[in-house]
């Protein structure tokens, strides 16, 4: 069984306040992008193994949320046989795009249609969750409205085609570091997110910028000086807006036209660390995320 399992981008990222527990409540416009990975799932008759190529930093050791996730499936299931799983990984590490959770939200959804075990997606969605606050997103697929620790999901309507540059202009950042250092009392770059939501249902593209944000832009730039760096390149090749989300910017070129992303993009390549071209349907994207 073939499963693509696509990266997603914040539109929009605020922290609305903090829990007893330590967790961060937030609200978010959440969508997948075409940057997936891919995975191929065997069913075999007992046992679970991984195998990763593509990415370097991505390693098949028990860590991994791809196997984690097979062994939380099994585990909640009871499911007496196995699975071979090969994850082909082309999402950046540490970049803020939720790799690893679009490759547990894939095999989870990928090994419950192989194995047979019969959870239903509310079922898949409360298992992802044990495993990362983006799981369910990740299952659920298109545009949606994430709220208390990215559990609560929305769907959104979305009325344009967008297209947009990806940047991983250094190393990741640890999602536990940037946090870590966030002060809600100290929060700049807020997004106006029912703005963000309404412009995007729109295809409004100048509403949409005028709406973005993100809370952790700053926590980020104290971390990583090469942040900087990429913001005034994006400005030189005349982003729209420019957005820093965990490790990674996306660029909304101007007039959001596909000419103006890839003639931004061979340029950026030689400026930045990892550039990725990636044309976004918002209306499309629901059907393209889902597993099949």
């Amino acid at each position: 069984m073939h499963v693509v399992a696509r990266a997603k981008i914040n539109w929009t990222l605020d922290i609305v306040g903090k829990r007893e527990d330590g967790y961060h409540l937030m609200d978010m416009l959440m969508q997948p992008v075409e940057l997936a990975d891919e995975l191929t799932l065997e069913k075999t008759e007992n046992g679970l193994t991984l195998t990763v190529s593509g990415y370097p930093r991505v390693k098949a050791g028990p860590d991994n949320l791809a196997l984690r996730a097979a062994q939380a499936l099994q585990a909640q299931t009871g499911y007496r046989g196995g699975a071979s799983i090969h994850l082909h990984k082309r999402i950046p590490v540490g970049a803020g795009l939720g790799g690893g959770s679009a490759d547990a939200a894939g095999v989870l959804a990928g090994l419950n249609r192989l194995w047979e075990t019969g959870l239903t997606q509310q079922e898949l969605e409360a298992l992802g969750l044990c495993l990362g606050a983006d799981v369910p997103f990740c299952l659920r697929g298109g545009l949606q409205r994430a709220q208390g620790v990215g559990e609560k999901l929305t769907p959104m309507a979305c009325g344009g085609l967008f297209w947009l540059v990806i940047l991983q202009p250094c190393p990741g950042l640890s999602t536990r570091e940037v946090f870590g250092r966030f002060r809600l009392d100290a929060r700049e770059n807020r997004p106006d997110t029912q703005a963000a939501a309404t412009a995007l249902a729109a295809g409004d593209w100048r509403g949409l910028c005028r709406s973005l944000g993100n809370v952790l832009q700053g926590v980020s730039a104290e971390l990583r000086p090469e942040i900087g760096e990429g913001i005034a390149a994006l400005r030189a090749h005349g982003a729209d807006y420019r957005q820093r989300i965990g490790g990674v910017w996306p660029v909304y070129p101007r007039a959001g036209c596909p000419g103006g992303a890839a003639g931004a993009a061979p340029a950026l390549a030689q400026l930045l660390y990892d550039p990725y071209l990636s044309g976004k349907r918002a209306a499309g994207l629901s059907t393209m995320n889902r597993r099949k």
